[in-house]
């Protein structure tokens, strides 16, 4: 950067950003901050559940936390701590980037009218909500972005589920998937992380390293303001070009539901580090649905239909 009196202004340290996949896939993130190979990363956590299961809980959980709820968690409820503590078994220091808020439930190129439309569904998702979807018998695959449309079209899979109306309309999924179901109960909270190798942080100076936490702060106010104000203008636009939006039948929800908790229970059994955060974060889970259901659902339920009524 250049001063007025054409001086070139010198920073102390510098982040140099190369597109996703460039250096390693998405999966090996992990493995190339913790062993060095780049210094930080922004990812999904949910890219390293199958190497660790206990990472879903940085991401966010089926039928979990909702980013207000994750946050919390983060900042004042101890799961910082209990992240950072896991993340450290490999080499690396995480912190909060963002969150895309509730996802939608994905693309299908037929209605699901019950849990008998379920069974046999070839789904593009990822991480554990195909763990959960698959005890419903429908058989989950994994299929990079870019493979997403072409599979879908030519009817390689039945449904696929991306991130919202923002970014699915960019994929143009609606052409050739025109059912949308709500909500995405495997990621009610779709929470970002950077990142650092534990020797990279290390190096940092103090002052730098409260200016990269800051920053990281920033960004997660940021993405998920930016993600609520430009969903319903997708959606609009979704809906105006063809798509039919609809929610995922009660019985779909409940069996979802019960099985999450038979995968819960599984993970524990096989995961120590999953076991141990999972009923610090259960009871932390159980304290914000009462509290939301008393004030936050009552007040958004009535206001929601009130507004919506009187467009």
């Amino acid at each position: 950067m250049r001063t007025g009196q054409g001086t070139v202004r010198r920073y102390r340290f510098e982040i140099r950003v190369f597109p996703g996949g460039e250096i390693v896939p998405a999966p090996q993130n992990l493995e190339a901050v913790g062993q060095g190979s780049v210094e930080c990363c922004h990812t999904l956590a949910s890219f390293h559940v199958d190497r660790e299961p206990a990472f879903a809980f940085d991401a966010g959980m089926a039928f979990g936390l909702n980013a207000r709820q994750q946050l919390a968690w983060l900042v004042q409820g101890g799961g910082q701590e209990l992240l950072r503590k896991l993340y450290s078994d490999f080499n690396v220091v995480n912190f909060n980037v963002g969150n895309t808020g509730v996802q939608m439930g994905g693309w299908f190129r037929k209605e699901i009218n019950s849990l008998e439309d379920v069974k046999g569904l070839t789904m593009r998702i990822g991480g554990i909500g195909g763990k959960v979807l698959s005890k419903l018998g429908a058989v989950p695959q994994q299929i990079a972005p870019g493979d997403i449309y072409p599979s879908l079209e030519k009817g390689a899979i039945d449904a696929a589920e991306w991130i919202g109306p923002h970014d699915d309309y960019r994929l143009g999924l609606h052409r050739v998937a025109p059912y949308y179901y709500s909500p995405g109960w495997w990621e009610g909270s779709a929470a970002i992380t950077c990142l650092v190798g534990q020797e990279a942080w290390a190096n940092l100076p103090a002052d730098l390293q409260a200016v990269f936490a800051t920053a990281c702060a920033e960004q997660s106010r940021d993405m998920l303001a930016r993600y609520d104000a430009l969903n319903p203008i997708a959606i609009r636009k979704l809906i105006a070009e063809g798509a039919k939006v609809a929610y995922f039948p009660r019985e779909v929800m409940e069996a979802a539901y019960a099985a999450a908790q038979e995968v819960w229970q599984e993970l524990s059994d096989e995961s120590p580090r999953f076991a141990e955060i999972y009923p610090q974060w259960k009871k932390f889970q159980q304290d914000e649905a009462a509290w939301f259901r008393i004030a936050e659902n009552a007040l958004d339920g009535f206001t929601t239909g009130a507004v919506t009524r009187n467009q």
